[in-house]
């Protein structure tokens, strides 16, 4: 990873990463985190990068709590002590209570093994952002958009053309590396990726991960048809009714993916715990329970 910022336009930078965290200055020596990535080792890199720059951090916007977007919080709260981090409604408990989201997705309390820094950062004072609109945080004017779906509740963030998605979208070739995309609700996924096209005057859009594009249109049509592959995919898995787990392993035999360990597959399996409800909604699955089994299979 990238140890200094790289300019994307006056005022905004990125240090690029695994996921992609933002600068934003306040034009009088500050800025704006917007979301610190993994672990202390990505929060010291942003902390030597503002050094660079000569750039104190004013506050910290987290754009929701997954612990990529989150793990370098607590490098930059013990430097800075009186920092002011922010986050989406409910995703901010997570922050603060970081063994939510292991717990959320085995469903009781989590083995050992899912208790590890990419399912769970280090607990961060958080705080409710703003609601979506204009405001203000740490001296700088943004623009938060609600763009749920890839979380329970995520923001994304726009200032002037420029606009950081988050993980509403995905560069082309994280979308290649990883198919199932992870989402909380795959049809609010959906309609927050379109939603980012009624957006007029974007000139640089960047992702949580993948590069800088100026192709909003295009980048928005590709995570569009990817997600919409998943549903294809789990709907088809479905043909012979079968339990939530035989569905995954389906969907991922069909996607050639080898799930290597506790974590990728309880996270594949909210992705297709999310599309089996949007099937659902849409009537075109069914759920049954059957010889003490919950199933789900094509209407």
């Amino acid at each position: 990873m990238a140890n200094e910022f790289i300019a994307l336009e006056s005022g905004i930078h990125y240090l690029p990463g695994g996921v992609n965290c933002l600068a934003l200055e306040d034009g009088n020596g500050g800025a704006v985190l917007v979301d610190t990535g993994l672990d202390s080792d990505h929060g010291k890199k942003l902390l030597k990068a503002l050094e660079k720059k000569g750039l104190t951090p004013r506050a910290i916007l987290n754009t929701h709590s997954h612990a990529d977007h989150y793990g370098g919080n607590a490098v930059i709260e013990a430097k800075y002590p009186e920092i002011k981090v922010f986050a989406p409604p409910l995703e901010e408990a997570v922050l603060r209570y970081p063994i939510l989201e292991p717990m959320y997705l085995y469903g009781a309390r989590p083995p050992q093994e899912l208790q590890n820094k990419f399912l769970m950062g280090r607990a961060s004072n958080a705080r409710i952002a703003p609601e979506p609109g204009l405001c203000k945080l740490g001296g700088v004017t943004m623009e938060l958009l609600e763009v749920a779906g890839h979380a329970s509740l995520m923001y994304a963030v726009r200032v002037g053309g420029f606009l950081y998605a988050a993980d509403a979208l995905f560069g082309p070739e994280t979308l290649k590396r990883h198919p199932l995309s992870f989402c909380m609700d795959s049809r609010l996924q959906k309609e927050s990726a379109a939603g980012l096209l009624e957006l007029e005057g974007i000139n640089t859009v960047l992702c949580g991960h993948g590069e800088p594009s100026s192709d909003l249109q295009t980048l928005v049509a590709q995570n569009l048809e990817s997600f919409e592959h998943t549903t294809r995919a789990v709907k088809a898995a479905c043909q012979e009714s079968a339990s939530v787990d035989l569905i995954l392993k389906r969907v991922c035999d069909s996607f050639q993916l080898e799930l290597k360990n506790a974590g990728s597959v309880l996270l594949n399996r909210s992705v297709v715990s999310a599309h089996l409800v949007e099937l659902l909604e849409r009537e075109e699955v069914s759920m049954r329970v059957r010889d003490n089994l919950l199933e789900f299979g094509v209407v």
